[in-house]
């Protein structure tokens, strides 16, 4: 047998698993395009739409020949193209203008999102923008403004247009080369510009809309009247699990839920969209069995199902539509789908399926923990149960199934999520699986069924009688929370790992799942690599604002920051991706920095930095430039001296945030710039 053949050979076996696979290859060519440096040009696309045709029609022709295994690479190297060519052609379907310059003056729009940014403030997104002295076709299409200062003249609600006096800029980038993106979000929600106001903001038209608009509104009534029948911290978080709104949530109560891991109770996903249709399926159909004789004429089971089915699109609607909703969505709509086609449900296929759509309508998504967490908490959860119920030797007593089910549950998906959960948010929750254990099992059993009854009350005016029954478990859950936080050591913090890490951590995961027999124990291979890479991390020994007011220098306390004050955003997510989430002003105290206010001085490993801020900076800078190998000024210089390593703020406009890393042959600077190369969210 020739190479050719046994490697067919091999690939046959896998022809059935070809849609287990698909998503994978189309979600490589999404990622591939989200790497690139540079946008690629007419001419490159159009050698790539020839490339996946061509490798399309060689696993067509494969498959009729003796080499049949070998269309099923050809079919993922199409599939992987595929996903490169759907990117680009999202990024381009999303193309809107965005904001180059600094703008001060009238904004007029309307209404379409309602939240709170991170200092708490109101926060509004608009559409239908108008800008003084600024052309249609260079106004944002959205923009997004949060409300300081005395307001009170308005209380904002999707659909009204509104009108204020606001600052403007376009969507800041990356606080540090390498880190999240605010830019690449803000383009594929159309978003381009952000800003604030501190004057009052007013109602210029009462509101009015459909569709989208129209879904807001109600979103925004049924919170209001939920934190009306529940004004206190149990209504904050039923109206998180019901429309999605956390804007009422203090910040002490998330923090308790993401350190007991149990902040996956407020995102809208797979938990709750399981429970709601299951309950209102299982619900409906013992009601509909106990109908004498209805059992007899009527599929009672294919009715439960397109109910819930219902039930779960307008969850979905109200909800808001995040990635993890649809995908929750997509795979209940499956499972009914294979309950009135009466084939099996929970398989791996409803998973790929589900990620093949949210990939192609959203590929940008890729990118978000959301979609990684939810695909890996599923994908493990079905692929664990189904290596269960197909092995002979389970088979728990029916007292202890549900209890049993609910610790594995919580084991797996805890252990599936905790890569990328470490990853994007820096905590790890060591007694996370105690606090599961003690608090979804009451959601399940109490929370979402008493949601469903104040859906269902709500129109008799009785709705408050769920809610305020709902109150208890919810009180519950977050005493469990508080409970689990508190303890001695329950909250780790790591940071942020390489590039390559998640990468590995995915593919592990991946061949664990998809691959059968021995092969299976290869995804312990990239996985205990991507550990050692983690362990391995290392963090910027320097980094810079893209402003220039504010410098960090990793000492071995932790990261010295140079002021207690200023570009406080920045300094936070530093200390965080360090892995040590200290406040500003204790950064700030650590020996890092010596000097005066106005002109603080670092030693780098026998190098010298001088950060240069207030008044008078410009005056010191040839005294500076005179003694540091780096300067780092908070404005733009006037005149640079000859021989001087400067950053001013002209330079870091161009540059944006820096990162530092002294060795023996100098300083080796990494820059936004380069880290982000030239795409569309990057390049005014």
């Amino acid at each position: 047998m020739t190479p050719l053949a046994r490697l067919s050979g091999r690939l046959e076996r896998l022809s059935g698993r070809l849609l287990l696979f698909a998503p994978v290859c189309l979600g490589l060519g999404v990622g591939s395009y989200f790497s690139l440096s540079e946008e690629p040009g007419a001419l490159a696309w159009v050698l790539v739409g020839l490339c996946a045709t061509g490798f399309a029609a060689l696993g067509w022709h494969f498959r009729r020949s003796r080499y049949a295994g070998l269309s099923f690479l050809a079919m993922g190297v199409a599939a992987v193209l595929a996903g490169l060519m759907v990117a680009g052609l999202r990024s381009e379907i999303v193309r809107a203008p965005v904001l180059d310059f600094r703008y001060y003056g009238a904004v007029e729009g309307r209404v379409v999102k309602v939240d709170r940014s991170a200092s708490e403030a109101t926060r509004l997104t608009l559409d239908r923008v108008r800008l003084d002295r600024v052309a249609p076709a260079r106004t944002p299409e959205r923009v997004r403004v949060s409300l300081h200062g005395r307001q009170g003249f308005l209380d904002p609600e999707p659909g009204q247009r509104v009108a204020m006096t606001a600052f403007l800029s376009g969507p800041e980038g990356p606080v540090e080369p390498g880190g999240f993106d605010f830019r690449r979000m803000a383009w594929f929600d159309r978003i381009g510009a952000v800003g604030y106001t501190r004057a009052p903001a007013l109602l210029l038209a009462p509101p009015e809309g459909r569709g989208e608009v129209l879904v807001s509104r109600l979103r925004a009534r049924i919170s209001a009247w939920v934190l009306e029948v529940l004004p206190n911290e149990a209504g904050t978080f039923a109206t998180a699990i019901t429309t999605g709104d956390r804007s009422a949530m203090d910040r002490d109560t998330v923090d308790a839920l993401r350190g007991a891991n149990l902040a996956h109770l407020l995102a809208i996903s797979g938990l709750h969209m399981g429970l709601l249709t299951g309950f209102v399926f299982a619900a409906l159909r013992y009601a509909l069995a106990l109908v004498p004789g209805l059992a007899d004429r009527v599929a009672i089971r294919k009715v439960a199902a397109v109910v819930a089915l219902q039930a779960g699109a307008f969850y979905l609607a109200l909800s808001g539509g995040n990635v993890a909703t649809e995908r929750a969505f997509i795979m209940v709509a499956v499972m009914f789908g294979a309950v009135l086609m009466d084939r099996r449900a929970l398989t791996l296929r409803a998973v790929a399926v589900a990620a093949l759509a949210i990939l192609l309508v959203q590929p940008e998504s890729l990118t978000e923990p959301g979609f990684q967490m939810s695909f890996a908490a599923t994908t493990a959860l079905v692929a664990v149960f189904g290596a269960l119920r197909d092995w002979p030797a389970w088979n728990p007593p029916r007292l202890l199934r549900g209890p049993i089910s609910v610790v594995i549950a919580s084991s797996v998906a805890g252990i599936a999520t905790a890569p990328f959960a470490a990853a994007h948010f820096n905590i790890v929750s060591h007694y996370g699986l105690l606090a599961n254990l003690a608090a979804v099992p009451v959601m399940g059993t109490l929370v979402m069924p008493l949601a469903v009854l104040a859906a269902l009350l709500a129109p008799l005016g009785l709705g408050w009688i769920a809610l305020d029954l709902m109150q208890y478990p919810i009180m519950w859950i977050l005493a469990v929370a508080r409970f689990v936080t508190g303890l001695e050591g329950a909250v780790g913090h790591v940071p942020s790992p390489g590039a390559a890490v998640l990468p590995l951590v995915t593919l592990g995961g991946l061949v664990a799942v998809l691959l059968a027999g021995r092969w299976r124990l290869a995804g312990a291979v990239p996985v205990a690599v991507a550990l050692a890479l983690w362990v391995e991390a290392d963090r910027p020994a320097v980094l810079v604002t893209a402003s220039g007011g504010l410098v960090g220098v990793m000492t071995p306390e932790g990261r010295a920051l140079s002021k207690p004050r200023g570009d406080g955003f920045a300094a936070r997510v530093w200390l965080e991706n360090d892995g040590d989430p200290v406040t500003q002003d204790i950064a700030h105290a650590r020996r890092g920095f010596d000097g005066e206010a106005g002109a603080r001085e670092a030693d780098l490993g026998g190098r010298r930095l001088v950060h240069l801020t207030g008044r008078g900076a410009r005056e010191r800078l040839a005294a500076a430039c005179a003694r540091a190998d780096v300067v780092v000024l908070s404005m733009t210089a006037e005149a640079v001296p000859p021989g001087c390593t400067l950053y001013d703020e002209a330079a870091l406009q161009a540059t944006g945030a820096l990162a530092l890393y002294p060795g023996a042959a100098g300083l080796r600077v990494e820059s936004v710039a380069e880290t982000g190369g030239r795409r569309p969210w990057t390049v005014r």
